[in-house]
């Protein structure tokens, strides 16, 4: 058995125009989302064997602060430029290159990926995973390059955490 944690990258900053989409940090709500995030899942999952991030600045700083969080050495945070894609292709390669020893492994990514590889390995449809949701995958594979549809086990937003107003 394999599982498998992806993350969407918290909220993302607008507000610097002169800059690469892929270079956009994160705004002050998405870094307070990513440490709520963080910390919940802290206390619902063990800390997973390999972290993996995207290489745009928004789902780096995102598994900095999961990495922080759960003591996961930095040096060991692997990242991966073509996880900057907005399909699952490459979060499918991501998946099935992971060493067969990991026994779970968590990856920070962009919307619409995350979303077609949720519905195409998940076993309940999700119509839209938001920044800094969190999707678990327990995946009944010896291998990860035998991935496979699985079972969704964990599905938490920061919404879900969030004080409502009166």
């Amino acid at each position: 058995m394999k599982t498998l944690f992806i993350v969407r990258h918290a909220k993302s900053s607008w507000k610097y125009t002169n800059i690469k989409d892929q270079d956009r940090p994160l705004k002050k709500r998405g870094i307070n989302d990513a440490y709520l995030m963080a910390n919940i899942m802290l206390n619902k999952i063990n800390k997973p064997d390999v972290f993996i991030s995207s290489s745009a600045m928004r789902a780096l700083q995102t598994s900095i602060i999961f990495c922080n969080t759960f003591n996961f050495p930095l040096a060991n945070l692997k990242m991966s430029k073509s996880l900057y894609s907005f399909s699952d292709g490459y979060l499918i390669k991501t998946v099935k290159a992971l060493d067969s020893d990991y026994s779970s492994a968590i990856i920070f990514s962009h919307d619409h990926g995350i979303n077609t590889f949720v519905n195409r390995f998940g076993n309940q449809r999700i119509d839209h995973v938001p920044t800094c949701g969190i999707i678990g995958i327990k995946l009944d594979i010896k291998h990860w390059k035998n991935l496979s549809k699985g079972k969704i086990i964990l599905i938490d937003f920061p919404k879900n955490h969030k004080q409502k107003s009166l």
